[in-house]
């Protein structure tokens, strides 16, 4: 292994561990933000999600600019249907789930005990779709969209800086205003809290910086199939082999760091996917444990209502399938894809907010019902 990877794996752990702090200290949960806004009416992180990608479109176009990294990113692609498909049902079990794929994992940091169900649950669900793969593909064909363009700046034969240019300053008058009638603030925190528009600037700028470091933002995913892949392989090797799924290599790129060409997928072993997304993930976990522990506040509770327990699990299953599906996760699309104007993401937007509403309807009628 060559000295760029390993600073790859080490600047990879540093940045998920910042941001594992950063959500823990916050509570910086996107599931919780379109949660709260169908089940409370309640808009204020949503409106700190909107700052971090208001910080995020001139801070990715300026690394664009720069020539020193390529865009769109790799693993964007022309946009389909299923992606708004996969946001609907990714919508629906983040919800159930109680954390999106990077919530559960800041909260299995803190000791959470459903945390450690939707996980298991999101590996069983990325491992599942490996069989149900060959299918999908037909699906695929026939929800792909008559275009070749990756981003709207492509669909619209227009400069990326251009609609940057035109956005930024309507969105950076919005969000002053909202800081100026305290809409963006949580009162009555306690010590240690972290404002969510302070975590939203923070995670803004450690995803330019992940774009930086490895060419890509923040995303984890493919992972929870790798380690479905991990598990599966000396279990049940004929059947592993036997999958098509776990033999694609979607991943081939140069780092911006340099040390040539890598590849990887979602199969078992030790890859690019492995290289970018597994020092990630356990940062995450130990960045989140650290804040929890410092607070005082780390304890694993394994006691739950029977609902909880089915709620948390089948959530993550929905999540782990719908993740493949569209593909990627909430993180992916909203913290890199729409600072680049992906239109994947943009669909997979729209397929979110009504999947987070009828989540939300299945948590109160099924799960936690008043």
């Amino acid at each position: 292994m060559s000295s760029i990877h390993l600073s790859m794996i080490a600047g990879g752990f540093l940045l998920g561990a910042l941001a594992g702090f950063l959500m823990h200290r916050s509570d910086y949960c996107v599931a919780g933000m379109f949660r709260d806004l169908f089940l409370f009416r309640a808009t204020r992180m949503l409106k700190t999600l909107l700052l971090l990608i208001t910080v995020s479109l001139p801070l990715f176009e300026l690394i664009r600019l720069t020539g020193f990294v390529s865009v769109p990113f790799p693993f964007f692609g022309p946009p389909s249907l299923t992606n708004l498909l996969g946001g609907f049902l990714f919508g629906i079990g983040m919800v159930l789930a109680g954390g999106c794929v990077v919530g559960t994992l800041y909260r299995l940091g803190a000791g959470s005990f459903p945390g450690l169900l939707a996980f298991l649950g999101l590996v069983a669900g990325s491992t599942l779709f490996a069989g149900l793969y060959p299918q999908w593909t037909h699906v695929s064909r026939a929800l792909a969209l008559p275009t070749k363009a990756v981003t709207l700046p492509q669909l619209l034969g227009l400069p990326s800086w251009l609609l940057v240019l035109l956005l930024v300053p309507v969105l950076v008058t919005l969000i002053w205003r909202w800081f100026r009638d305290g809409s963006l603030y949580r009162s009555g925190v306690v010590d240690g809290y972290l404002q969510p528009w302070q975590a939203a600037l923070g995670l803004a700028l450690l995803g330019g910086a992940s774009v930086l470091l490895v060419g890509m933002p923040l995303g984890i995913t493919t992972s929870y199939a790798k380690f479905g892949a991990m598990l599966l392989a000396p279990l049940a090797p004929e059947y592993y082999a036997s999958l098509n799924y776990f033999q694609l290599v979607p991943l081939r790129y140069t780092p911006p760091l340099g040390g040539g060409l890598i590849s990887g997928g979602p199969g078992f072993g030790l890859d690019a996917v492995a290289l970018v997304q597994f020092p990630l993930i356990l940062g995450i976990v130990a960045g989140s444990a650290w804040s929890a522990i410092r607070l005082g506040e780390w304890r694993l509770q394994i006691k739950l209502p029977w609902r909880q327990v089915i709620s948390a699990v089948l959530g993550g299953i929905i999540m782990g399938l719908a993740s493949r599906m569209a593909p990627a996760c909430n993180i992916w699309h909203l913290f890199g894809g729409l600072p680049i104007f992906a239109l994947q993401s943009f669909l997979f937007l729209a397929g979110l907010f009504p999947g987070a509403w009828l989540g939300g309807l299945l948590l109160t009628r099924l799960v936690i019902p008043r």
